[in-house]
């Protein structure tokens, strides 16, 4: 797996927000993605990161893959210690709460999300972890 750049976040959020939610250039240009906005668990700072997203009805549905490291990424806990966040879609901005279904409920979401974008699917082959799926609603 390789590394990202150090910017590399940062620049995709200033572009994500710079075009109304559209990227342009770089590896997810034409890709939707989502900006997600978490409360450090520790820092109690903003933390704010570009994510790929299904939709399961009303929810937005994120697969926390880390590009199938064997460490879940940090969001993950800070949406478990504070679950209102706030999601970018586009140019709508809303305040939505987590959630981590576990069990059946997981491996639907997990299953239907790697179908329509097969490379999570070998995420969870890259890694001995269960990758969590973090469902979000808006409030």
């Amino acid at each position: 797996m390789s590394e990202r750049p150090p910017n590399f976040d940062a620049d995709l959020v200033a572009q994500f927000r710079a075009n109304a939610g559209r990227l342009t250039s770089g590896p997810f240009a034409g890709r939707t993605l989502l900006l997600l906005t978490t409360t450090g668990a520790k820092s109690g700072r903003p933390l704010t990161k570009p994510l790929g997203f299904t939709r399961d009805g009303e929810r937005y549905v994120v697969i926390a893959s880390n590009g199938g490291s064997d460490r879940n990424p940090a969001w993950v806990h800070n949406v478990r210690a504070n679950p209102r966040v706030t999601i970018e879609l586009g140019a709508e901005k809303f305040q939505a709460v987590a959630s981590l279904p576990q069990g059946g409920e997981r491996q639907r979401l997990y299953d239907q999300q790697a179908a329509q974008i097969p490379v999570f699917a070998s995420y969870q082959e890259m890694t001995a972890r269960q990758i969590p799926v973090v469902v979000f609603e808006r409030v």
